[in-house]
């Protein structure tokens, strides 16, 4: 199983979008800050996640969400608005 998830920094309005097949294990290496491009960030909260059979359909829909702010973006409004009900 791979998922691709995004997780919201608490420290700042910044957003990452990862895959990985160990997702409990991954949010946890970003918080211990043990991923460059997260580090300066921590800690984060994850606000979505979408499960795959396959590693080549998540790295594509990664892909598709870093490069179609679009589609990140609508994720995340949808995200904010759930936290301001």
């Amino acid at each position: 199983m791979w998922f691709v998830y995004i997780i919201k920094s608490l420290k700042c309005k910044w957003y990452y979008v990862g895959s990985t097949n160990r997702l409990e294990k991954r949010i946890k290496e970003h918080n211990q800050g043990k991923s460059k491009a997260t580090k300066p960030f921590v800690p984060f909260i994850p606000i979505f996640t979408r499960k795959f059979d396959c590693e080549t359909d998540a790295r594509n829909y990664e892909q598709k969400l870093k490069k179609c702010r679009k589609e990140k973006e609508k994720i995340i409004k949808e995200y904010e608005n759930k936290i301001k009900k």
